[in-house]
């Protein structure tokens, strides 16, 4: 009597088994296919394009700059000093030792004076002229792609069903804040309202102006187009402007791949890959899913 009570006992203990939500197609196969050709492209233009910055490592706005102009915003550079060289980054006339990353970079007995160190370019070694033919091919690509994306997304409805906050989603925001701050995440079909926002803006506000500060600073575009360059600010406008996007769009990687880690990377990683999402279960008074 005694033992059927002791394993009722442990019976009772034993875990509830937890229900597993509705697995779902959550991203067409072009969806999937322009999110891979898009990160691919930005990894390329990021370091194909840091390897062009370093030519010369320096951002100013205004149309003009040179020695008779004190218009920089950003500096990078390397100097000798007593105690030998050193690197420095200036930023909006304050100045910080940034020896060993930004700067001077390298083995410590043959450092080297270079903006952006080695292995933060493409080519590694100082080569304008490789950094811009990948960055060019990459530019074209990522702009390529987003513009065919745009209209078929238009005509599909995609756009208006998935991506378009409304009303309701709006209303829900501070809910939405509260909880991606307490990692408490909740998976379904359709994008929260954060997502929504954070994806639109990228689409739709830092992608294009890049796209658009990039043409400014050509200067075949600005033959053809200078009015592009003008409403901009002038060139060296235009250029820290697109590095200021490009810094963006870093912490919006940043911060998205931190998102997936905490809301479950397998999940998130088989509906990019695959299209198959799980959702939470259906909410119930004794469980109610969330990551």
């Amino acid at each position: 009597m005694e033992s059927q009570v002791r394993m009722a006992h442990r019976a009772d203990k034993q875990p509830m088994p937890i229900a597993e939500g509705e697995l779902v197609y959550r991203q067409t196969r072009w969806t999937r296919l322009t999110h891979w050709l898009w990160a691919l492209s930005l990894f390329f233009l990021l370091l194909s394009g840091l390897q062009i910055f370093n030519a010369h490592p320096a951002l100013y706005i205004g149309k003009q700059s040179g020695f008779a102009f004190n218009n920089d915003v950003l500096t990078i550079g390397a100097e000798d000093t007593t105690t030998g060289p050193v690197g420095y980054t200036t930023v909006l006339g304050h100045r910080f030792n940034t020896t060993g990353v930004l700067g001077l970079s390298g083995p410590s007995d043959n450092p080297s004076g270079r903006a952006f160190p080695a292995w933060a370019t493409i080519p590694s070694g100082q080569d304008l002229a490789t950094g811009r033919v990948v960055h060019f091919f990459f530019a074209w690509l990522l702009s390529g792609t987003l513009f065919v994306w745009l209209v078929a997304s238009l005509f599909s409805g995609h756009l208006r069903r998935d991506l378009a906050p409304g009303g309701e989603d709006l209303r829900r925001l501070p809910k939405d804040i509260a909880d991606h701050a307490r990692l408490k995440f909740h998976h379904s079909r359709d994008y929260n309202t954060l997502q929504k926002l954070a994806y639109g803006g990228v689409l739709f506000m830092l992608l294009p102006l890049m796209i658009l500060t990039g043409l400014a600073m050509s200067p075949s575009m600005n033959a053809a187009v200078p009015f592009i360059a003008d409403l901009l600010g002038g060139r060296q406008t235009a250029r820290t402007i697109h590095f200021a996007t490009m810094t963006l769009l870093v912490g919006f990687f940043v911060i998205h791949m931190l998102m997936i880690l905490a809301a479950g990377p397998f999940n998130e990683l088989r509906s990019i890959i695959t299209g198959w999402y799980r959702t939470d279960p259906p909410e119930s008074g004794r469980h109610q899913g969330s990551a």
